[in-house]
């Protein structure tokens, strides 16, 4: 192979890594810039980036649910699994992707967690409002 090809080949090899490089890292960007809903409201704020997996009554059983490989937890019964008491502050922390989930769940780049909640929106930073209302709708929906 003369070095004018073998120059050809290496300099075509390169801008095939640059290229892959490249749209993997759009493909990256987008799947983590979830846009942010206008409403601060924990059911409301559910319904845009929880159901889909957990379903609308929180049950697991969203339509995403099929495709996944560790099931979506039934989020009605995180009391009924922590003695009766639902830990509020673990919620939030969980949601705000400071706490780990023992199963599943994904990476921590899913648009569920925190860093989708506190973009800055009308020059404020409600991020930690967000997670809470969030954590506290969760709380109301735990079975009695």
């Amino acid at each position: 192979m003369s070095r004018k090809v073998l120059g050809y080949a290496i300099v075509s090899a390169a801008l095939f890594v640059w290229a892959t490089a490249a749209e993997d890292g759009k493909r990256a960007q987008t799947s983590e810039s979830q846009p942010l809903i206008e409403s601060i409201r924990g059911d409301n704020l559910y319904r845009a980036y929880c159901a889909s997996c957990h379903g609308e009554n929180g049950k697991g059983n969203g339509p995403m649910a099929a495709w996944m490989k560790v099931p979506p937890a039934d989020l009605t019964r995180i009391a009924a699994r922590n003695g009766g008491k639902f830990p509020l502050q673990r919620v939030d922390r969980i949601v705000a992707g400071e706490e780990t989930v023992p199963s599943g769940h994904g990476a921590r780049g899913m648009p569920v967690w925190g860093p989708v909640f506190s973009q800055v929106s009308r020059d404020q930073d409600l991020g930690r409002v967000r997670i809470d209302n969030l954590a506290r709708y969760l709380r109301d929906l735990q079975v009695k």
